[in-house]
């Protein structure tokens, strides 16, 4: 499966059928004019034992370029992110990338643990929400006052992973961003982004759920 047509792509996902922990890398490389494959694993086959076995940390995703095997989302994200000029030169802001984006994934673990039980987690999830959301919506105001990125002068995988998750708890939550209008901006922003809108239509995206397990 290739969310691209035309040559070859250097690139492999190998992921289950969500969108998961790989949907800011997949809005990094669509919005970077990128081509990749998707390799599906079932829950079935990864029940099974061998592939888990076969995987680091037996854990997926797994993102193949070439003859590089990387596990870890993150790492993965750090990875694109530096091969395609985007990751801060100034340690500084780096730093400040890397802050952002381990808030987004304390966040994104919070949730999921959660979602086990999805309506009585879903409800904790809304409930605690706006606690959660203040500092993205404190940062986003102290660069250009809300009208730049997260962080700096430049997209970073941070920013991919915040779009995610704010994509993602309009569904969970909607209208979780109505008290923070720099948040909401900044999604509306991104999203409208061309390579991100058109990315964000596709079938892949509309049609995976959030949640292998849950199917949302």
């Amino acid at each position: 499966m290739a969310r691209q047509q035309g040559r070859v792509p250097p690139y492999t996902i190998v992921y289950f059928l969500s969108r998961g922990h790989c949907e800011a890398m997949r809005m990094l490389l669509a919005d970077q004019g990128q081509s990749w494959k998707e390799e599906v694993v079932t829950l079935e086959t990864w029940g099974r034992g061998p592939l888990k076995a076969s995987c680091l940390f037996e854990q997926l995703p797994k993102f193949q370029d070439r003859d590089l095997a990387l596990y870890q989302s993150n790492a993965i994200l750090c990875y694109l992110d530096r091969s395609f000029g985007l990751y801060s030169k100034d340690q500084q802001e780096a730093a400040l990338v890397d802050m952002v984006n381990d808030g987004v994934e304390d966040l994104i673990r919070c949730c999921s643990h959660l979602l086990h039980n999805y309506e009585k987690g879903k409800a904790q999830c809304a409930q605690e929400l706006p606690g959660d959301l203040k500092p993205f919506e404190f940062l986003l105001a102290q660069n250009k006052g809300g009208q730049g990125f997260i962080v700096g002068e430049q997209i970073s995988f941070a920013n991919y992973n915040l779009l995610d998750l704010l994509l993602n708890h309009q569904v969970l939550a909607p209208g979780c961003l109505d008290a923070f209008p720099l948040l909401l901006a900044y999604m509306m922003c991104l999203s409208a982004w061309p390579k991100l809108k058109a990315f964000l239509a596709s079938s892949y995206h509309v049609n995976w759920p959030i949640f292998s397990l849950i199917k949302i």
